[in-house]
């Protein structure tokens, strides 16, 4: 992958990044998941970088995508909670969905996807 392509490759990332948002916002799974595949294969484009020699427009742009996902990544949080404190108060119950010891472990170490 030459600059020219990197600089491509993250403004895509940057426009999914903002659909993801804009799809949490509006509750849009099918958006969500669409948002989720895009990342995952601009993600897979951007491993095969390689050594490239970075400018302030990259990373610019990496610097702004770090920072879209981790927004993302905080709305998805507030989402779930909103949804166990409903579902919480629905049922009467504030253990309706537990992940088991063991899964909670594992999921840990992969927070921040």
């Amino acid at each position: 992958m030459g600059p020219n392509e990197l600089r491509d490759a993250l403004r895509q990332m940057l426009a999914v990044l903002e659909s993801e948002r804009q799809a949490l916002a509006g509750l849009d799974l099918d958006a969500i998941i669409g948002a989720t595949q895009d990342k995952d294969r601009l993600c897979g484009a951007l491993g095969n970088v390689g050594s490239i020699e970075l400018d302030d427009e990259c990373r610019s742009m990496i610097d702004t995508a770090k920072r879209l996902n981790e927004v993302n990544r905080q709305v998805r949080n507030i989402i779930a909670a909103n949804v166990t404190t409903r579902l919480n108060a629905i049922v009467g119950s504030p253990q309706v969905y537990k992940a088991t010891p063991h899964y909670a472990r594992v999921a840990g170490r992969h927070q921040g996807i």
